[in-house]
């Protein structure tokens, strides 16, 4: 209902009953019999009175004084922390609050994982490892390999074993010393000095290895130093004519000499095999070729060499002479002569009837390969007594026994002007030197197994080595480092030589029964001649090139010739 305002009842104050209530809140009981909701009566919040700022001081100002020396600090005595035990290990707390808790904890033991332990004992397992080296190193052992067997013969160790040498000897040894030094068994040592010098075997000290003088030369004989003279004087003139052939080449417009090689390589390139022939009852091992060309000499394991006329391969003689293999057959460069090579530790000189001329006897072991100097005059043989030898053809006389191998001397080669040797043996060690003087100019190393047959280019730098790492190595002996490694074959390589004439093509003959040639240009391959059955023993090489002689363990000899093919395609001209 609508209440106007004139209607309105006014109410006094004595008509309102109020109450209080605890919290302060007014309630009217009622009006007029009407009763009314208790009103919350509004209280303002109590506002705090505003801050009273006292009034800012003005600034003392302050007189200048000295200042006070400062006073020196105290030097704290460093804090001695005790060590904790743990697993039986004392460690140092690294802080107080480590130290704090090691005096909390008590005497507590900690564990450590396997991985952990197994760390430390690889550690210390190393560690000792070191000191036992050091402690070797500095070991004083013999170096005379019987002093060396002595004392492990004295300490009761085994003087030697399979296949060691005298070094790993001398390193068991040494070893050895240093375990028993760790081990503090130095009673034990000075036993067995104490048992070396009373029977004789007293380990050569500083002192007396000082006063023992071995020769740093062997005195050769009057004949050498004559042959030295000649083969220098003969060695001049060749390198003259040589390097004037060369120049020539080089200077003449008219000289084309890569159309020449290239001409060369072609015709290497076009070999094919014109003939083959039963050689022996027995594997083949060697043959030369004669100086014309017209001759071809062979020899076998049965000991026998052979003469065969070229090139329909008829056989004009028979060398028989040897109580053992023949290994290798060379003819003189100079006449009808050729020599032959034997087990029976001899070099035999025949001439093409099969007369027997000279016998060289000298070496202690069997022969492998030899070659004649390029003046007809000497021969050298390689041996397996660690040594090559020169010796005058015509006398028989033993020249030069030259040492410098440490394994069997397997080949030998002459250059070409007669000033150089090279040798080659199963130490994988190919060695040059200069017959002139005799030393040993070049130590070549670079195979990794034995070495096997050596030759020298025509071109008076390169040095052509072939092994079983069935590799050929091509030396350049101006700057005394391998220039070429060519992986010519899959089985080791038994013979290396190069073209007599100018040195274009390379061959090379395997045990995978095959031969290649090789572009001496830049040694890559031109021909591969196959037809061998077995192992490739010995080839040669024809004078102008056209003819590649092989023989092999299948006792049969293989002439491959390019002149059949310029015949053949006469033939399709006409």
């Amino acid at each position: 209902m609508d209440v106007d305002e004139d209607n309105s009842v006014s109410t006094p104050a004595t008509e309102f009953k109020n109450a209080v209530t605890d919290n302060n809140q007014t309630v009217v009981s009622g009006i007029g019999g009407i009763s009314l909701q208790p009103v919350v009566t509004a209280v303002p919040p109590a506002t705090p009175p505003p801050p009273v700022v006292p009034s800012i001081a003005p600034i003392p100002i302050i007189p200048p004084s000295i200042p006070r020396p400062l006073a020196p600090i105290p030097v704290r005595p460093p804090v001695v922390r005790q060590p904790v035990a743990q697993n039986g290990v004392e460690m140092e707390s690294e802080s107080d609050s480590d130290e704090d808790a090691a005096g909390t904890s008590g005497g507590a033991e900690y564990e450590i994982s396997e991985e952990s332990r197994l760390v430390k004992e690889r550690q210390e397992k190393a560690m000792q490892e070191l000191l036992m080296k050091r402690r070797a190193a500095a070991l004083a052992v013999p170096t005379n390999d019987m002093a060396v067997r002595a004392r492990l013969r004295r300490l009761g160790e085994p003087i030697t074993l399979f296949g060691e040498r005298e070094m790993e000897r001398r390193e068991r040894l040494r070893n050895l010393m240093a375990k028993l030094d760790a081990e503090g068994q130095l009673e034990r040592l000075m036993k067995a000095h104490e048992d070396e010098e009373a029977a004789g075997f007293a380990v050569p000290s500083e002192g007396p290895e000082e006063d023992i003088q071995y020769p740093f030369y062997t005195e050769g004989s009057k004949s050498l130093l004559d042959a030295r003279a000649e083969i220098a004087k003969y060695s001049i003139v060749k390198a003259a004519l040589r390097l004037h052939r060369s120049r020539r080449k080089r200077d003449d417009p008219d000289e084309d000499l890569d159309a020449e090689i290239d001409w060369a390589l072609k015709q290497a390139g076009d070999l094919v095999l014109d003939c083959s022939e039963i050689g022996d009852d027995r594997p083949l091992s060697g043959c030369s070729f004669s100086h014309d060309g017209k001759m071809l000499a062979t020899c076998s394991l049965s000991g026998v060499a052979r003469l065969w006329s070229m090139p329909q391969l008829k056989k004009v003689s028979t060398l028989k002479g040897h109580t053992e293999r023949a290994t290798d057959v060379a003819f003189s460069p100079t006449g009808d002569q050729l020599a032959t090579a034997s087990a029976d530790r001899t070099a035999r000189l025949w001439n093409k009837e099969g007369s027997l001329l000279k016998t060289y006897e000298g070496h202690l072991d069997r022969l492998a390969r030899i070659a004649f100097h390029p003046s007809g005059k000497y021969l050298g043989t390689a041996s397996f007594d660690k040594t090559w030898r020169l010796w005058n053809v015509e006398t028989g006389e033993e020249l030069l026994l030259q040492e410098g191998h440490s394994r069997s001397v397997y080949g030998i080669s002459f250059h070409n002007d007669g000033s150089l040797a090279a040798s080659c043996g199963l130490d994988a060690l190919v060695r040059v030197w200069d017959l002139r003087s005799g030393r040993s100019i070049l130590a070549l190393e670079g195979h990794v197994k034995p070495v096997l047959s050596v030759s020298f280019s025509p071109n008076g730098y390169y040095l052509a080595s072939g092994g079983e790492d069935n590799t050929c190595r091509i030396w350049d002996l101006r700057k005394r480092k391998s220039l070429y490694i060519i992986p010519a074959h899959s089985n080791l390589i038994s013979q290396v030589k190069f073209e007599p004439q100018e040195g274009y093509f390379l061959v090379t003959g395997s045990y995978d029964t095959t031969a290649k040639v090789w572009s001496s240009r830049d040694f890559k391959p031109i021909k591969t001649l196959s037809g061998h059955e077995a192992k490739v023993t010995s080839l040669d090489v024809v004078g102008d090139g056209q003819y590649i002689a092989t023989v092999s363990h299948d006792r049969t000899i293989k002439l491959w010739s390019g002149r059949n093919n310029e015949k053949d395609k006469a033939m399709d001209v006409d």
